[in-house]
């Protein structure tokens, strides 16, 4: 009986990884091809910072080399764009860079398109040297241009913008973040926490522009339309000077080919593409999605975590094995920006409806908040001291009252889990006591 085939559209982590979940359970069901428009093999792009930054090469951030897909009998096309779907005849078309075309028929189609930098349409920004911080090829132009060139600019005070700022810095230019939030990481920690973190990266010698919207990039042209950027210029007039501008202002499912296939994306077409819980498109049985383009009950991930467990999720059921759901991932945001530990998880901000316990030793560098709401443990945001973060976020997940370990909590797990057992000890000793049978009155003893 021939073997069904298996064709997936990306070649990056959420997909690989269902790959590699799939071959594990049914290595003989499908003949499968994988079109990546990158030319290289599945590499961990979390890992491009610590490139830039030169504590590692592109060599050493491969996940699966050529010759994985070669033992696991898989067709790469590498450095091949597919564009387009035909549903009507199971087939996807591609271009690769020399222009030539190559397409290949599918049963079974997986959708593991990742996610597109937003680029913000301000005026100059298809100028010579801006760019956006995605793969390998944009931390490659990177670290050209800081061979010869001296300021850059990066727009977006997120994780991937500070890793870029960081890396740029290491690398001898002088770097300003322009931010558009009142603090750094604004959706990963509160205020003081973005405060400190910015205090720590001044005194590496990074600049913030915080509260800061750009208007436009000046060229080097007579006119500034025109050429290689030279500055970067804010709403308030003030004019950054920027041999480089990286964009780094978030991230948008990459949809397109799918919402031209007709399959339903969420969010009038900017959201991701709607699967069920299996991972199954809502639109095409013979399609599923995985990763960062995918949509389940209106949320995209972007974090590795919860697409692994898609992954797992869809290998189980191309696989003909698995009767698994996926039914969303709580996730926590553990990070470390220029070696300085941050986690957050839960509702780490708080409201009128919670109270708050903060610990803060700025000059050791440590800071922590606990939310908590109804007894139990509604979110924590930790800098500098992270070791309890997984600890935090199991409470948060599990949702039990904090009960005796509410006075140490704070203190971390060890601490706080003696100090619930000596209240369960003293618990049971009462109960015991308290069944125990008593001694007979002395009066009742005599007449006996």
């Amino acid at each position: 009986m021939p073997r069904m085939k298996l064709v997936m559209v990306g070649n990056g982590m959420a997909g690989v990884r269902a790959l590699e979940e799939l071959l594990k359970i049914s290595p003989d069901l499908y003949d499968i091809t994988v079109f990546g428009a990158e030319p290289h093999p599945n590499y961990n792009r979390i890992m491009l910072s610590p490139v830039l930054a030169g504590e590692q090469t592109l060599d050493q951030i491969v996940l699966n080399p050529l010759s994985w897909y070669a033992e696991h009998g898989i067709t790469l096309h590498a450095g091949a764009t597919v564009t387009a779907i035909d549903r009507a005849r199971r087939q996807v078309r591609a271009v690769r860079a020399d222009g030539t075309t190559v397409s290949a028929g599918y049963d079974r189609l997986i959708l593991a398109t990742g996610s597109t930098p937003f680029i913000p349409p301000v005026p100059g920004h298809r100028l010579e040297g801006v760019i956006a911080y995605r793969d390998i090829a944009d931390t490659e132009t990177m670290i050209e241009t800081a061979r010869t060139r001296r300021h850059a600019v990066v727009v977006g005070g997120g994780l991937l913008g500070l890793e870029a700022a960081n890396g740029l810095k290491l690398r001898g230019m002088e770097v300003t973040v322009v931010h558009l939030g009142a603090w750094l990481l604004d959706r990963q920690l509160d205020e003081t926490a973005g405060r400190l973190l910015q205090q720590a990266l001044e005194a590496r010698g990074l600049r913030f522009a915080l509260q800061a919207q750009t208007e436009a990039l000046l060229g080097d042209a007579e006119d500034g339309q025109a050429g290689r950027v030279r500055a970067l210029r804010l709403k308030d007039g003030r004019e950054i000077p920027a041999d480089l501008v990286v964009m780094a202002a978030g991230i948008r499912p990459s949809t397109t080919l799918a919402r031209e296939a007709g399959l339903l994306c969420d969010h009038d077409g900017r959201g991701g593409i709607r699967v069920t819980d299996t991972m199954q498109t809502v639109t095409d049985a013979r399609i599923w999605a995985v990763g960062e383009c995918a949509s389940h009950r209106g949320i995209a991930y972007g974090l590795v975590a919860p697409l692994y467990e898609q992954g797992r999720v869809l290998a189980g059921h191309l696989g003909q094995t698995g009767v698994g759901r996926y039914t969303g991932s709580q996730t926590a945001t553990r990070l470390k920006v220029t070696g300085i530990d941050l986690f957050s998880a839960g509702d780490f901000m708080g409201g009128s409806d919670s109270e708050q316990i903060v610990l803060a030793d700025p000059a050791a560098g440590v800071y922590r908040k606990l939310v908590l709401r109804d007894g139990r443990l509604a979110g924590a945001c930790l800098y500098g001291d992270t070791a309890d973060g997984s600890w935090y976020f199991d409470l948060i997940r599990q949702g039990r009252p904090i009960g005796a370990m509410r006075e140490l909590l704070m203190f971390g797990r060890a601490l706080a889990e003696a100090a619930e057992a000596a209240e369960a000890a003293e618990a049971a000793e009462a109960t015991a006591r308290a069944a125990a049978p008593r001694p007979a009155p002395a009066d009742t003893l005599l007449a006996a």
